[in-house]
């Protein structure tokens, strides 16, 4: 492509996943790391998780505010930290989590923002349908309140049986799902990731034409799943040419080449395009963010 990405999308970073001394950072050092994303004209867009507290929370807004970007908001941490599940068959278990994620609502529009995104909990064979249901309730439930805010709520699919083992998911579930959800609210969107497309064992052709009515977000990243003995193996987000992992040049490629056939490419209202990458042990959180923006720049250059 000879017109730069910038045009199509709102390039993001998800800021703990790429630098995790944000998750013990105080509130001087978590707005420095904020800091040093907003200052690189790169990134358009940046992904927080929960705050912690209002001390972080007033230094980030205080650097978030002068930075000109798009900010999202994970809370997936409200659930995985405290064992929630959104499609728990147990309805006191269904309500925990969905009081989490109005929580996280409350704390996000705190910060100025437009909306929240989650994940589908864990879920057997035999229930699948029951927790589909569960996870509909929840989601039009925390989709109504978020509108009551003029906010936005998307549901990340990850994988069913490698590292999150999530409900969703299968896109054919997916997609059954969020067209549940979006006739009722019109506020709600599927969240994709490429790095999430081998651990589900499809590709990206499938997965994006069978979901493309539902999708509002889209992440892009590295996974090892070849053997369970091998390092960085299930949801780790390894840099690009991590040995034995299953993305990369060719393959970033092919996620933006179907991304552009489907109609994603959308200089109007760009799509939020973020790369998750986090260093593996000693890495270096500089160096891998720059990795990826070469492998990036490159099938962006081969497009």
């Amino acid at each position: 492509m000879r017109e730069p990405i910038q045009k199509y999308f709102q390039m993001g970073i998800i800021a703990a996943m790429a630098y995790p001394a944000m998750n013990k950072a105080d509130a001087q050092q978590a707005a420095q790391l904020v800091r040093s994303i907003a200052c690189d004209p790169f990134f358009d867009a940046i992904e927080l998780n929960p705050c912690g507290d209002a001390q972080t929370r007033e230094a980030l807004t205080k650097v978030l505010r002068q930075s000109h970007m798009r900010v999202c908001y994970s809370a997936h941490g409200r659930l995985l930290s405290a064992g929630l599940n959104p499609n728990d068959l147990e309805e006191q278990g269904r309500q925990k989590a969905e009081a989490a994620l109005i929580a996280g609502v409350e704390e996000a529009h705190e910060l100025g923002l437009g909306g929240i995104a989650f994940l589908s909990g864990h879920w057997a064979p035999e229930t699948q349908q029951q927790a589909v249901a569960q996870l509909v309730k929840t989601t039009q439930n925390v989709c109504r309140y978020a509108a009551q805010k003029g906010m936005f709520v998307e549901l990340e699919v990850f994988d069913s049986d490698i590292a999150k083992k999530s409900l969703l998911g299968p896109a054919a579930l997916a997609a059954e799902y969020a067209a549940q959800v979006r006739c009722k609210c019109n506020n709600f969107g599927l969240m994709l990731d490429l790095s999430h497309f081998p651990m589900c064992h499809e590709d990206s052709r499938y997965i994006l034409r069978t979901l493309r009515p539902y999708v509002t977000h889209l992440h892009f990243g590295n996974t090892v799943i070849a053997q369970p003995e091998l390092e960085a193996y299930g949801d780790e987000h390894p840099r690009f040419g991590f040995p034995h992992s299953e993305n990369d040049t060719a393959q970033l490629l092919e996620f933006l080449r179907v991304l552009q056939q489907e109609g994603f490419f959308c200089a109007k209202e760009p799509y939020v395009l973020s790369m998750e990458v986090k260093p593996w042990r000693d890495e270096t959180p500089e160096v891998v963010v720059a990795n990826t923006k070469r492998v990036f720049q490159r099938a962006w250059a081969l497009l």
